[in-house]
């Protein structure tokens, strides 16, 4: 039956696919919106962690309907990027380059110049898979990323992401793909807005609460001391991409590994919130981020 499952899923994420290559830009956006919409509509279970996500970073801050209103733009906003980047990488160059407008560029060449490649890091957040496309015009990019369940559907987004430009290591393999890319003074980017299992993370303050957050940004930075670069990438007017390259983070270290590890993963984390609160319906509200939990936390549930 899990086969027979994989395959179905295949067969739609290909009909799919292929659906969107045949029709205008703005008319597949429209459809990804409807998408969206369907999934907030009666996807019940990921609507309600969204919520609770929500009122978690902003129920002090915002009404309930506000938080329905973000919960509700977060998801169009997922079915519109998951469409745009079937779209996109199918477009030819000169097509691709009209749809992205860069700020900061020279940020992300002046990280390179030092010769040690660079960390570039971001969330799931915006356009981040088309964010690669033009990272991968200033150095041979690859990206860390954990397969997806099925297979069948890892493949077809491996193709994807080839096509822009961007080689794939995943975590089981990581350590040492990782050293060697940033030796041969390419880019490595990683995005570090998820939740990982307590036993491998540093929590770091997020929103107001600790969230357990992957070290392995940290880690390679003080093994390597190649440069760490925010990068993001959000619609613009037009149905546009706007990226954003900031500055190379210059960190005072206390020569404490642990305690350099968890300032740094802070120091990143309010980052990235920080641009999450500009425009929070761009973030993935529905994906547990606060599931793992400190061990002094009364109540805990067991991490599945």
């Amino acid at each position: 039956m899990a086969v027979f499952k994989k395959h179905v899923e295949l067969l739609i994420f290909l009909g799919v696919k292929y659906l969107f290559l045949f029709l205008p830009r703005k008319l597949s956006l429209l459809t990804g919106r409807l998408i969206g919409l369907a999934f907030y509509s009666f996807d019940k279970r990921h609507r309600l962690i969204a919520l609770s996500n929500l009122k978690t970073a902003f129920g002090s801050e915002l009404s309930f309907l506000a938080l329905k209103d973000i919960a509700r733009k977060s998801f169009i906003h997922f079915g519109m990027s998951l469409v745009d980047l079937f779209n996109f990488s199918h477009l030819n160059e000169s097509q691709r380059q009209k749809l992205i407008t860069v700020e900061g560029e020279e940020n992300l060449s002046k990280a390179l110049k030092r010769g040690k490649g660079a960390l570039v890091f971001s969330a799931h957040y915006g356009s981040w898979e088309i964010a690669s496309y033009f990272i991968s015009k200033k150095a041979a990019l690859s990206v860390i990323a954990r397969p997806l369940d099925n297979e069948l559907l890892e493949k077809e987004l491996f193709k994807i992401r080839t096509i822009l430009g961007t080689k794939v290591i995943y975590k089981q393999q990581a350590v040492k793909r990782i050293l060697q890319s940033l030796q041969a003074k390419e880019i490595v980017a990683l995005l570090i807005d998820q939740n990982v299992l307590r036993s491998q993370a540093v929590f770091v303050d997020f929103f107001g609460k600790a969230a357990a957050t992957t070290p392995s940004l940290a880690a390679f930075f003080l093994r390597t001391k190649s440069p760490l670069v925010p990068v993001f990438c959000y619609p613009a007017p037009g149905y546009t991409h706007h990226l954003k390259i900031l500055k190379p983070l210059e960190i005072d270290l206390s020569g404490n590994y642990e305690q350099d590890v968890l300032k740094i993963t802070q120091i990143c984390t309010k980052i990235i919130e920080a641009q999450i609160r500009k425009n929070p319906c761009c973030w993935l509200w529905f994906h547990k981020r606060w599931k793992s939990r400190p061990e002094k936390d009364a109540g805990e549930k067991n991490e599945r």
